[in-house]
């Protein structure tokens, strides 16, 4: 799967437990020659794959991701203090 913002999360997510998934940076793969369409897509990242020419992010194990989504959400909800009020 090719990381794109953070379109790939929830995806991951679903995938992650039956299936080996890597989440792959883009700036590797982008010097891929060849008009651009999903389907050349996915057939030159399987092939960069193949010839092991890729190699995946690092995406921290399901806990984790759930602790560092817990924290983003609290300090969406709760402003930062202010020294002296």
């Amino acid at each position: 799967m090719e990381a794109t913002d953070s379109y790939w999360k929830p995806v991951y997510n679903l995938l992650d437990g039956p299936f080996t998934t890597w989440v792959v940076n883009p700036a590797h793969i982008k010097n891929v020659p060849g008009r651009k369409t999903d389907v050349n897509d996915s057939t030159g990242i399987a092939d960069l794959l193949r010839h092991g020419l890729l190699r995946p992010s690092f995406i921290p194990d399901r806990p984790q991701r759930e602790l560092r989504e817990l924290t983003r959400q609290r300090t969406q909800w709760i402003p930062p203090s202010v020294p002296g009020m």
